[in-house]
């Protein structure tokens, strides 16, 4: 009787030891493409880094919530989201009507555009310029649909890749005519690449974009904190600090 008692009480006390449901110190999986430099990438030492990395551990330091970066490829990046194997997403995620549908996210953080990047000889000076040639995009990105929109679903000049890198790398050893992706990673590719000549070009058609970090549809909970804690960074001074760092003025900072 001695010892089921004492079972009962050791029992109780681990109970007790256990984190709430939805309490502070449960650690929220953070779903991350870390192939995407300067937003978010792997060191030689396996740990993650970059501006993306930075601005969610700020924001989860102000929230009250403990994170986990989790490398997670951006084709099934949304599935392992829905499926509850993560439970937000920051990958330099553009906020679109299409997505708003799947996910929830959060105020925006980064103000971004697509850039068209072309060998320096290139003749290309506009978006409409690229609808004979060959030209490569991440796989689903907003880079891809706005080169789907352009050649049509169907074109065979479309060459899709797991990385903006990857295609950026392919244009460099002449495989591709140009490359569709967002400012920051191309302007960090050549930056890192010495003897890269590339130009880039700017079209006006490119809408302005806004990334944002997602969480489950219907999760208000830890939108909210998210929310709060980004507002935070914003306010004190830290989320200018990290544009600083990564990009060298604030001119990207979303508000």
């Amino acid at each position: 009787m001695r010892h089921a008692v004492l079972a009962l009480v050791c029992l109780a006390l681990a109970a007790c030891d256990k984190p709430a449901p939805g309490s502070a110190t449960k650690q929220h999986l953070v779903g991350t493409d870390a192939s995407y430099a300067p937003f978010e990438w792997q060191n030689e030492k396996g740990e993650f880094e970059g501006f993306d990395i930075d601005v969610v551990s700020a924001v989860a330091k102000k929230a009250g919530i403990d994170v986990k970066f989790i490398y997670t490829p951006w084709e099934g990046i949304f599935g392992a989201l829905d499926h509850g194997d993560r439970d937000l997403l920051v990958a330099s995620i553009t906020i679109t009507d299409e997505r708003r549908k799947a996910v929830d996210f959060t105020d925006p953080y980064f103000d971004a555009h697509q850039l068209i990047a072309v060998r320096a000889g290139s003749a290309v000076a506009r978006f409409e310029d690229l609808k004979p040639l060959k030209v490569g995009v991440q796989t689903g990105t907003t880079g891809d649909v706005v080169i789907t929109s352009l050649q049509g679903r169907n074109s065979t000049n479309i060459k899709r890749f797991e990385s903006t890198p990857l295609a950026l790398s392919e244009l460099e050893s002449g495989g591709l005519d140009a490359v569709v992706a967002d400012n920051g990673v191309v302007a960090n590719y050549v930056a890192h690449h010495a003897g890269v000549k590339f130009k880039a070009v700017n079209d006006p058609q490119f809408a302005p974009e806004h990334y944002g970090i997602a969480v489950k549809k219907g999760n208000t909970a830890l939108l909210s904190k998210l929310n709060q804690g980004l507002a935070a960074i914003k306010a004190d001074g830290t989320y200018d600090r990290l544009v600083a760092k990564y990009f060298g003025t604030a001119a990207s900072a979303a508000r």
